[in-house]
């Protein structure tokens, strides 16, 4: 009994404290895999001795409030939901009796409540008895309703969360690799929790409906599947769901497994609830669970394999990351033999070791993971060296969480995210330096600043003896060097990687100092926040980095390799000169929204990311929309155009009503 009391111990704290990082602090110090395993082991032991310990994670829900948002207790508690992995044991729970089963989306759990028709609350699910008040958040999701066809009192719950193709835009925006997001649902937690909603109503988040709480007056004849009906009607996006028997579960189930891996809204697994209402009620709950409902976890495809050796991998920031490599093996119908380690701590909780026999599977069926080391043989020698440049390692230990990093402030690899954007298709574009090519040429000291770029030649004995060159790949490269030393003055701006001043930035600085480059670098930051499109935060990043000498000096030599072509007036002319376009949402006449913002460009007009008085038009497919952009050229009184709208103004055809 003392053992498995001190286990029991053990396993409440670790438990905790990977809750509280996740939940809190939006960060994971174990896999989603390894926490289910340690939480089913604390459960076993809790049924073995009928103790539960104080603090136990199997009696709390959710995080705990922390923020400055309002609190407010929930009516009746939130709870979990029970597990299973096992398709059988689904279709034992549900018996005779009919059910809804639907995607458990991963995001953030909110409360939405309507009085008279209009969206009067919002609350998020905390810590299952207390959530924190979001209304203002919540009226500038994507998709919900500020007002509703229903006068009674309506309480819905539903998960908020961002789509991976939402997400993945948001992050090709973000020009440092190093500072994108690192998931939708970390992400979208720190957006609903937002104190200034602005900044929510950038992040495309999206609220799906997975049960209706109250709608005073309603008769749903008993059935959780006229609910969801009833709020398709309404407006509200519902989450996917199939009606089931116990004779088609087992079928659905494997609808929704072929369907995950194309879907686009973050899924941890399914969701089986009862249909008839009064049934499920009448089985209860229990402390944490209620009986009328049960979450299926996908039974992870786990495959044994062998650890061949740990790649220390730098990144811009200086952290090294640990990637185990390991012996290919086929996991959900790809191939695959990588699996990223995250940081030391994990590193050091599983033990791992080359030589290692070790379990990997794909978390969600899509991201390769480690699961086990079933041999455990140890951590072997951390490098105490920048794989790199060769300069000093140290370990520091951030929020509980060891990490390795290079102390060089002159590292190469610190470097080769810059380089890789300065040569990138939207630049300098240079066919033939790859990050990879950019690596060994850095590695081998070839390229230490921008300018050397520029005099590969002087390396041609040594470049075309390298493995993947030869003379023809050389001879390939220095032309496409050449082509490149031709250039505008916005490709340049843009590939020097100053933060945040990404491709539509770099356009607006060079066409509002009438690109005169001196004129710009040399701007303060009251003339830089004149431009559209740059604030304060963008104006400071801009003289910082002019303001350091080093810098100063690199853009000068690169200059000098450089013959900037100049520009035509012509641009100040056109159908659209004079105009200011912000452009939202998705677009179906154009492939994408570049396309649409080159189109703008090439006819004399200007196109910015933010709605403000100097805005012409705003264009946007869903006009009618609640989004904080078409609230903002409302109140501006900035006419909102469908596609449609702006191919009718370009041809001269479009009336504003």
């Amino acid at each position: 009994m003392k053992e498995r009391l001190e286990r029991m111990r053990e396993l409440t704290s670790l438990l905790s404290e990977a809750a509280k990082a996740y939940y809190q602090e939006s960060r994971e110090i174990m896999s989603n895999f390894e926490y289910d395993r340690l939480y089913d082991e604390l459960s076993a032991l809790e049924q073995e001795t009928g103790m539960v310990l104080s603090g136990s994670p199997t009696g709390k829900v959710g995080y705990e409030v922390l923020s400055e948002l309002p609190k407010e207790p929930h009516p009746s508690p939130m709870l979990s939901l029970d597990k299973t992995k096992d398709v059988e044991a689904l279709k034992e729970w549900l018996g005779d009796q009919a059910g809804l089963l639907s995607w458990k989306l991963d995001g953030l759990t909110v409360v939405l409540t309507y009085e008279d028709g209009a969206l009067a609350k919002a609350v998020t699910r905390g810590n299952g008895e207390i959530g924190e008040v979001i209304t203002n958040n919540a009226r500038v999701f994507e998709n919900v309703p500020l007002r509703i066809p229903f006068s009674g009192r309506l309480v819905l719950r539903g998960e908020a969360v961002i789509k991976y193709s939402d997400f993945e835009q948001m992050n090709d925006e973000i020009e440092d690799v190093e500072a994108r997001y690192k998931n939708p649902r970390n992400l979208c937690a720190g957006s609903v929790r937002q104190l200034n909603n602005q900044i929510t109503a950038r992040r495309h988040v999206n609220f799906m409906a997975f049960g209706l709480v109250e709608a005073e007056g309603e008769d749903f004849e008993n059935s959780r599947l006229r609910q969801f009906q009833w709020l398709e009607s309404m407006g509200f996006g519902v989450v996917d769901y199939q009606m089931v028997t116990g004779d088609t579960i087992e079928e659905k189930v494997g609808d929704f497994a072929e369907a995950i891996t194309l879907y686009d809204i973050p899924s941890d697994g399914l969701v089986l609830t009862f249909d008839d209402i009064a049934y499920g009620e009448s089985l209860g709950r229990t402390a944490k669970f209620p009986r009328n409902s049960i979450a299926f976890k996908w039974a992870d495809e786990i495959r044994e394999t062998t650890l061949s050796y740990i790649e220390w991998s730098p990144s811009r920031t200086g952290l090294i990351n640990p990637v185990a490599v390991f012996e290919p093996v086929e996991l959900e119908g790809t191939t695959v033999s990588r699996a990223s380690v995250h940081n030391l701590s994990i590193m050091e909780s599983l033990e791992l070791g080359v030589g290692d026999t070790i379990t990997v599977y794909k978390a969600n069926m899509i991201i390769p993971q480690i699961a086990d080391n079933l041999t455990k043989s140890g951590v072997g020698e951390i490098p105490g060296a920048c794989p790199v440049c060769g300069g000093a390692t140290e370990i520091r230990q951030v929020n509980d969480v060891k990490s390795l990093y290079c102390t060089n402030p002159d590292c190469q690899a610190k470097k080769i995210k810059s380089f890789t954007l300065l040569v990138s298709r939207d630049a300098l574009n240079i066919d033939g330096l790859s990050e990879a090519t950019l690596e060994k040429f850095i590695g081998a000291g070839f390229i230490r600043e921008f300018a050397d770029i520029f005099h590969l030649d002087r390396h041609r004995e040594a470049i075309v003896e390298m493995e993947g060159f030869g003379q023809k790949s050389f001879d390939n490269l220095r032309q496409a060097i050449t082509a490149a030393s031709h250039t505008t003055l916005v490709r340049l701006v843009y590939g020097l990687g100053v933060a945040g001043i990404g491709l539509a930035n770099a356009r607006m600085l060079c066409r509002h100092f009438r690109y005169d480059f001196e004129a710009m670098r040399s701007a303060d930051s009251e003339a830089l926040v004149e431009v559209d499109g740059i604030g304060e935060v963008l104006a400071q990043a801009w003289c910082s980095y002019f303001a350091q000498e080093k810098n100063r000096e690199i853009v000068d030599r690169l200059l000098s390799e450089l013959t900037i072509e100049p520009v035509e007036e012509e641009e100040e002319s056109g159908e659209f000169a004079g105009m200011t376009f912000v452009i939202t949402g998705s677009v179906e006449r154009f492939k994408n929204r570049k396309e649409l913002q080159a189109l703008i460009e090439s006819k004399g007009g200007k196109a910015t990311g933010t709605v403000t008085s100097k805005t012409t038009y705003l264009i946007n497919n869903n006009v009618n929309s609640a989004s904080s952009k078409n609230k903002k050229a409302r109140e501006l009184g900035i006419p909102i155009l469908s596609e449609e709208d702006f191919l009718k103004l370009l041809e001269g055809e479009y009336h504003a009503d």
